[in-house]
């Protein structure tokens, strides 16, 4: 992997998880109270994509983003990503790849459903 795929810069958007009436945490996210951390030298490319022309058509749009060599961004599942001038979800686990015991680098598969 050469540095010069890694010109992207992505913004990580985490809700906290909202705490219903008797304490405790739900499952539903507060959109309204989420931070944002800019992350740099990233590459989002495209992934597969589909389209549903059911009653009621959609299309889902698929990236994949790919950190450096050696670099870990704090992504989890759950959490939105601005990339390419879209709001994305994380769709699934975040992949850390391990080569020889260290953090080779972090993979996370990223969509979009339209319609």
């Amino acid at each position: 992997m050469t540095t010069l795929h890694y010109t992207q810069t992505v913004v990580i958007v985490r809700a906290p998880l909202v705490v219903d009436r008797y304490g405790n945490e739900t499952s539903e996210r507060d959109w309204s109270s989420a931070t944002r951390t800019t992350v740099r030298r990233v590459s989002v490319q495209p992934d597969t994509s589909t389209e549903d022309d059911g009653d009621r058509p959609a299309v889902t749009t698929g990236l994949r983003l790919t950190t450096r060599r050696g670099v870990d961004i704090d992504l989890t599942p759950g959490d939105r990503v601005v990339a390419v001038g879209r709001l994305l979800e994380t769709d699934g686990d975040v992949a850390r790849w391990v080569v020889g015991g260290r953090l080779h680098h972090v993979e996370a598969r990223l969509k979009e459903v339209a319609g």
